[in-house]
């Protein structure tokens, strides 16, 4: 089985990539563009195997696209590459028009006229399948109610729309063209090798080096964590497992406020790297993001029933291997807040 990945110098696709060459035998080409957040060191200990390959290159080049897919000739396309954090959106929302919805549209350009251009065998095998984000749904009112794969979209700020932009064109490629294709939707991700403009990473970050950890609002705001390997795992099964044409939502079962959060980060600190005083004292409130979404909770009864997944790690111990790698890997941290990111932009 030959994979293009895209987007896989970045934080799920680094995971991805690493999760593929430790369990499968598949062969992977990595595409990526190594916009700020994707960092190639990240997969420095698949430099010498044979099955990973990487090309830099950008998905709204049509004629490098052409190239690496007539020259590796793929099975399955799975595209993670986009532009992903809300903030950047709300200040330069162009690049991810550019990139989440006419970056879409030419790579499933390339990959339709691959896919016609097949015989009949390889078009049994070839999948398009394309991971976006819960946060297409909108947000949820209560306490009561989920995303499911039927929850009418809503997206809140440019990033949300340019990803439910990208789903209905995947979506459409596949009605209208024939393209064989899945979509997923998952909810927040943590783990390993995570830029550190989004919450868990930049809160250990901020913390270890004595900066104050900002919470949006009041921190009430709601979030599903997903631990990236359990992603990983849940990706591989789609690809392996799952029936064209449907839409997988996958989560973690683990709702937890943003203060519930930082509070949990700030407790396995003062246990495995303590301090004179509580990193508790470092946080701090700030004005609420615009349009911030209350809560996010994904319903992933559907990957369960009909693919047998279910997530591994609860929050508690996929928090804890995150903060020690974050405090094992110190050096991946300096060498990624050595370029544009200071530590120096609220998340979420």
């Amino acid at each position: 089985m030959k994979i293009i990945i895209t987007g896989g110098a970045g934080f799920i696709g680094s995971n991805l990539i690493s999760y593929i060459m430790n369990n499968t035998d598949y062969h992977v080409m990595n595409i990526d563009s190594l916009t700020y957040a994707g960092n190639l060191e990240s997969l420095n200990h698949l430099n010498s195997n044979k099955k990973y390959n990487f090309i830099e290159a950008d998905i709204n080049d049509e004629i490098s696209l052409r190239r690496i897919f007539n020259s590796f000739k793929p099975n399955i396309v799975m595209h993670l590459a986009a532009e992903s954090h809300v903030d950047r959106s709300i200040s330069n929302p162009k690049i991810f028009l550019e990139t989440n919805v006419i970056g879409t549209f030419k790579l499933l350009e390339e990959s339709r006229n691959y896919f016609h251009n097949l015989d009949e065998e390889g078009k049994k095998s070839f999948l398009f399948h394309h991971i976006s984000t819960d946060e297409v749904y909108g947000d949820l009112h209560g306490k009561d109610s989920f995303f499911t794969e039927k929850t009418s979209y809503s997206p809140s700020s440019p990033y949300s729309a340019s990803k439910a932009s990208s789903d209905h064109l995947v979506r459409a490629w596949g009605r209208t063209y024939g393209l064989p294709i899945i979509v997923t939707n998952c909810s927040n991700n943590y783990g390993y090798y995570q830029f550190p403009e989004k919450l868990i990473p930049h809160m250990i970050l901020n913390a270890i080096n004595d900066k104050p950890l900002p919470v949006y609002g009041n921190g009430l705001q709601i979030r599903d964590w997903l631990f990236a390997e359990d992603h990983a795992r849940a990706l591989i099964d789609v690809i392996s497992k799952g029936s064209i044409g449907e839409t997988y939502n996958i989560g973690g079962h683990n709702e937890k406020t943003n203060i519930e959060v930082v509070k949990a980060i700030c407790d396995l600190l003062d246990e495995l790297a303590p301090k004179e005083n509580s990193y508790h004292e470092l946080i701090t409130y700030v004005d609420d993001r615009p349009g911030h979404d209350l809560r996010y909770a994904i319903d992933a009864k559907k990957i369960k029933e009909e693919l047998g997944w279910v997530p591994h790690e609860s929050f508690e111990s996929g928090l804890r291997k995150t903060i020690q790698w974050y405090l094992n890997n110190l050096t991946w941290c300096n060498n990624v807040l050595s370029g544009e990111y200071k530590l120096d932009r609220v998340i979420d």
